[in-house]
């Protein structure tokens, strides 16, 4: 990266051994620099302010304040891009509230040299502090985002979100039977404003591909079931019900139909798997006019064009507005590509989809 400014990188993290391990990873990669180390939350929120670093590291079991703490304090007063490094992948209440509290990703701690993915999960790391230093986070007030257009502190920065769109005049009126949503980064916060929106009787399936390393998807399904009203489990080749989540497992892609959900063991797809394309192509195929797809927040292009295939086999389809996405990159594409029935920031999402479910209106 000769000519190029490497990305200055806080590790917090209170074990001196795992100090010297991620201090090592980070100084190993040309695109990075270790800009300091911080052993406790308190120490963190000192240095964040004095050495303005790209990007932050964040262990959650702290001494003192703990991660979640230090997220809140870092989204309100020093706004920085935070990635959460964690090893206990079985209990992750404190990682994804942290989520949804403004980081913008959970990666999994390369523990000792002589794993035999030492190198895989070190990249890995790696390539998600250089990504994330790249997103202009803003302002919070000390809550996770609401979306009420008040994000930067001062009430001086973005409009409010405007208002949604009249509904479009309905023709036939046809029963929806399924709905798809895909999220990447910024997206656990996301999906739990969308679900707390939706009611325990709500009339669909509901299929949910979120980009999140594998070893976390378990503990993400498991956290997004305690937060929200709705029952939510891994996917699986399996019958589906109404009111019920289904979230994609790690490493496989998530289909489905009429009679079932199938997992399918295949290639990456727009370098993701899952992806949100093989899941929304899924529903276009099986569906048609009787499927509803959700774009939100997300870095890259996935789920872009299988949502085009959604809009263009007649289904409802909704982009996350830029004015609520962390990374309005996935559903800007496909707003771009005219797979889109309406941008909606994240607050009206839920409300749209009732609003749907009880009328059968089809898009204009």
């Amino acid at each position: 990266m000769t000519g190029h400014r490497r990305i200055r990188v806080l590790v917090v993290e209170d074990s001196p051994v795992v100090q010297q391990l991620l201090a090592h990873v980070i100084g190993e990669d040309p695109r990075l620099e270790l800009a300091g180390i911080a052993s406790s939350g308190e120490q963190a929120l000192r240095m964040v302010d004095s050495l303005r670093p790209d990007v932050v590291s964040l262990d959650i079991r702290l001494p003192g304040i703990d991660g979640f703490a230090v997220t809140q304090r870092l989204m309100r007063d020093h706004p920085v891009p935070i990635v959460v490094v964690a090893s206990d992948v079985r209990d992750l209440d404190i990682p994804m509230r942290a989520l949804q509290a403004g980081a913008l990703a959970v990666v999994e701690k390369p523990g000792s040299m002589a794993r035999a993915d030492y190198q895989t999960v070190a990249r890995h790391l790696c390539t998600q502090l250089t990504i994330m230093s790249q997103v202009k986070v803003i302002r919070q007030r000390g809550r996770p985002r609401t979306g009420n257009g008040d994000e930067d502190g001062g009430g001086r920065g973005k409009a409010p979100p405007p208002p949604p769109p009249p509904l479009p005049p309905s023709g036939e009126k046809r029963p929806f039977r399924a709905l798809g949503i895909t999220a990447s980064t910024g997206g656990p916060a996301a999906l739990v404003k969308l679900l707390r929106g939706l009611p325990v009787n709500f009339p669909l399936p509901i299929f949910v591909v979120q980009h999140i390393g594998p070893p976390f998807v378990a503990g993400f399904a498991s956290w997004l079931g305690s937060v929200t009203p709705l029952p939510v489990a891994l996917a699986s080749d399996a019958p589906h019900r109404p009111g019920h989540v289904y979230v994609a497992p790690g490493e496989v892609h998530l289909t489905a139909d009429p009679g079932g959900m199938r997992l399918v063991h295949g290639e990456p797809v727009c370098g993701q798997r899952p992806s949100g394309d093989m899941l929304f192509s899924s529903l276009a195929t099986a569906f048609g006019t009787a499927a509803i797809g959700v774009l939100l927040t997300g870095m890259g292009e996935d789920g872009a064009r299988g949502l085009l295939d959604m809009r263009r086999a007649g289904a409802y389809t909704i982009a996350e507005h830029a004015s609520t996405a962390v990374i309005h990159s996935m559903p800007g594409t496909a707003v771009r590509l005219g797979g889109v029935t309406e941008e909606l920031p994240i607050d009206k999402v839920a409300a749209r989809l009732l609003e749907l479910v009880s009328t059968g209106v089809e898009p204009s």
